[in-house]
């Protein structure tokens, strides 16, 4: 049976940018974009603890309501948003 022949391999080279399917150049995401990222999820849940823990006692929260979860959940989505498009 024959040989096969063997490839040289390259070294692998560090990409600072990517194609996207619709052939854009996607850049990485800046420094401070996870931070912020982060800072909305946590923002979003503690807004949602509050409101369970103590809700009765804040006054904004008691003239939202049942709203408090909108704004909770909604600070979340947005968290999740950032996190789909992180690089």
């Amino acid at each position: 049976m024959p040989k096969s022949k063997v490839r040289k391999k390259t070294e692998p080279t560090l990409r600072t940018s990517t194609l996207a399917p619709s052939g854009h150049v996607v850049r990485p995401s800046p420094r401070w974009y996870p931070i912020v990222m982060a800072a909305i999820l946590v923002l979003g849940l503690a807004w949602i603890v509050v409101y369970y823990l103590a809700g009765s006692s804040v006054p904004l929260m008691q003239d939202l309501g049942a709203w408090n979860f909108a704004v909770g959940f909604g600070l979340m989505v947005i968290g999740l948003g950032m996190a789909v498009r992180w690089h």
